[in-house]
């Protein structure tokens, strides 16, 4: 079973890429964010997960060990195929959502496409405990001492309903001084480092 590539990016697309590893393309999806990081004929390294059904035999990559771990767990809950996995990461970190499964948060899930309220709550009861209880405090204590607090959900909606990509959304308002607690303020202080 494939578990890792390394190799040049010949071509991307929507929702997947094609890896040329020693003259033998991969065609592996990933989610939108790591596919707008990637750029074509460079060097990159992806860990896989082999999808395989009686029809197709897919591949998703990721960054990261850690990304790769989160879409497993989310497959093991019922409900939760491949493509909506893949969504999920797309939208948050790995680290964001293991602190929103924490926290009992479901509402980043409901954002993605092929995830209802019912499955979004299903993953954050079937997962709790699997990702234990991660405090803001833990993801916070990092090397360099940035925040890592998600932006909540209505403040990536409202950005979103300004005309940003949640991508966009998501970055700048990571970069929000952790010191402001109030939703308002932090849109405001990220639509000022969206001007810029």
């Amino acid at each position: 079973m494939l578990s890792y590539l390394r190799g040049k990016i010949k071509y991307k697309k929507n929702n997947f890429l094609i890896i040329d590893v020693q003259g033998v393309g991969y065609k592996v999806y990933v989610n939108e964010s790591l596919l707008a990081e990637l750029k074509l004929d460079s060097e990159f390294e992806l860990f896989i997960y082999q999808h395989v059904r009686e029809d197709a035999l897919d591949l998703y990559g990721f960054k990261t060990m850690d990304d790769l771990e989160m879409f497993e767990l989310l497959l093991s809950v019922s409900g939760v195929g491949p493509k909506s996995a893949l969504g999920v990461s797309a939208v948050a970190s790995s680290e964001d959502l293991r602190e929103a499964i924490g926290r009992g948060d479901s509402s980043i899930l409901i954002k993605v496409s092929g995830i209802g309220k019912k499955t979004a709550e299903r993953v954050v009861l079937e997962l709790r405990e699997k990702v234990g209880d991660l405090s803001i405090s833990s993801a916070k204590a990092n090397l360099d001492g940035a925040s890592n607090i998600s932006a909540s959900a209505d403040e990536i909606d409202a950005l979103m309903a300004l005309g940003y990509s949640l991508f966009e959304a998501r970055d700048v308002l990571r970069k929000v001084d952790p010191k402001l607690k109030d939703s308002g303020e932090r849109i405001k202080a990220a639509l000022r480092g969206l001007g810029k």
